[in-house]
């Protein structure tokens, strides 16, 4: 019997908003696609859950013995200001503001989108596409929504018709909003230049005449719209319906729900089986804004910078707190939160770098006590983690299993009765979920004094390079390092801070 057979995943599908049974549309196979980044800025924290939350899943699924197809996108284009049809691209903006061509804008964030993801130890998807890589797709697809009559053509735009679309299918339909109240609320607050109605929202737009991307297509020059690449990229990849789509709360509409309709419109089918959706970070009780002055970006945290923190924490520490908040419910920052979290990863690293080094004495003996609990507290890590990926029981298990782990090295637990199997499938365990499932590495110390010492010297002598413009030296310096697991992040009015990997 397989691992996923034994212990079969139960997860909260937020299309039926119930716990349900696993089961992929392909028997041993799991894919799954997760809304990536819009890479115009540094990623801050809220960020970090979400991806922290799929990778989870992912690793989770692949422990259990399913060959995993994890898609996770890269938007380059499309995602316009306030999450809206018009407006400035949020990349062609951050490019005109740094004078920089926009694709540069996109690898320098995308760059630093991969860094942020290493230093949690967030595991790369399967397939990672980019939207400026998939237009001709995306023409495609909105040419069949033409051809389809859900869609329209208003002045080198195309829009799709959620009125039309609502006649035989339920727009609405993940979200719970009402279709109605939203058209209504759409004519009490404005008149629409060109959208039939207000929740109508754009599959291509036609691009104004300084509008920098811009590709041409049956409508004219224009580009895509932010939902319709999703679609595309998820479909191509997985399949016409496929079994997990993931994301951030704040995704659920009108992206998420945009994107069923349009793959429903499409091909006369439910793009996804099961929707998953992770929950957002607070600050002391408050949501996490840039307006409020309590986001944090990652660099922050590591270095305490913030002024909220009062010193620094590194990734681990971090991962393990957010592990400890299951994905659908808010997670409070505050210090004394990760300073606890903190002491916990550090005991539950210290039991795995012992329990590495235990082994069984040897011998045989009628099963004891202890050889039950050891056996029944592995079983539970898998309980634990197959009920809705609750990541706050399975540590609370792993705690558990520490305390035995250092009793047995104690020799407050006498080996007796515990035979060689028992102990070796309680030992691969602790360090399966530890490692492969929670993804916690051991975190090496930054306290160093010396070589702290050292680092700063070279970041100063690298500052200098600089500012003489002697970039070949600047580089080689940042090279340098990283070939020794520093990795330098280049922050604002030219400072500079580091992680040791």
């Amino acid at each position: 019997m397989t691992l996923f057979e034994k212990y079969p995943v139960q997860l909260t599908n937020s299309l039926s908003g119930k716990k349900e049974n696993f089961v992929p549309i392909h028997p041993g196979r799991v894919g799954m696609y997760v809304c990536g980044p819009t890479v115009y800025n540094d990623v801050h924290l809220g960020n970090v859950r979400t991806f922290l939350t799929f990778d989870i899943v992912s690793r989770y699924f692949a422990y259990l013995g399913y060959g995993v197809r994890y898609v996770r996108n890269i938007t380059d284009v499309g995602h316009l200001e306030n999450d809206a049809d018009e407006g400035e691209d949020k990349i062609a903006k951050r490019a005109r503001l740094e004078q920089l061509e926009p694709m540069e804008i996109v690898q320098n964030y995308t760059d630093g989108f991969h860094t942020v993801m290493g230093q949690f130890n967030i595991l790369p998807p399967s397939i990672e596409p980019r939207a400026t890589g998939h237009i001709v797709e995306q023409i495609e697809i909105t040419k069949k929504l033409l051809e389809k009559d859900v869609a329209y053509v208003v002045n080198g735009s195309v829009y799709f018709n959620t009125r039309k679309y609502n006649q035989s299918h339920h727009y609405g339909i993940l979200s719970g909003r009402n279709i109605e109240e939203l058209m209504e609320s759409g004519r009490a607050l404005d008149g629409q230049d060109e959208k039939r109605e207000k929740i109508d929202f754009a599959l291509w737009k036609k691009a104004s005449p300084h509008h920098i991307m811009r590709w041409p297509s049956p409508w004219g020059d224009g580009f895509p719209g932010w939902h319709i690449e999703c679609t595309v990229m998820s479909t191509k990849y997985l399949g016409e319906t496929f079994d997990v789509h993931g994301g951030g709360m704040d995704l659920k509409f009108p992206h998420h729900e945009c994107e069923i309709a349009q793959a429903t419109a499409a091909t006369g089918k439910s793009p996804v089986n099961y929707w998953l959706h992770s929950n957002m970070l607070t600050v002391n009780g408050q949501k996490m804004s840039k307006s409020l002055g309590n986001s944090f970006l990652p660099r922050e945290l590591f270095t305490g910078s913030h002024p909220l923190l009062d010193r620094g924490y590194g990734p681990m520490a971090v991962r393990f707190f957010m592990l400890q908040s299951h994905y659908s419910s808010t997670l409070d920052f505050s210090n004394d939160a990760l300073s606890a979290a903190e002491k916990g990863f550090k005991r539950l690293a210290n039991a795995l770098v012992t329990v590495r080094k235990l082994e069984h004495p040897g011998g045989t003996a009628e099963k004891s006590e202890l050889a039950t609990e050891l056996d029944g507290l592995a079983g539970e890590c898998f309980v634990q983690m197959s009920d809705d990926f609750n990541t706050a029981k399975t540590l609370a298990v792993l705690f558990e299993m520490s305390s035995r782990i250092n009793d047995l090295k104690s020799g407050n637990l006498k080996w007796s009765g515990v035979d060689k199997t028992t102990f070796d499938h309680f030992k691969n365990t602790y360090i399966g979920f530890m490692e492969d499932v929670l993804g916690l590495k051991e975190e090496k110390e930054q306290s160093d004094e010396l070589l702290n010492g050292t680092i700063t010297v070279l970041i100063e002598l690298r500052k200098k390079a600089r500012q003489d413009r002697n970039f070949a030296l600047s580089d080689k310096i940042r090279d340098d390092l990283k070939a020794l697991g520093v990795q330098l992040m280049d922050g604002k009015d030219g400072e500079m801070s580091y992680v040791i990997e």
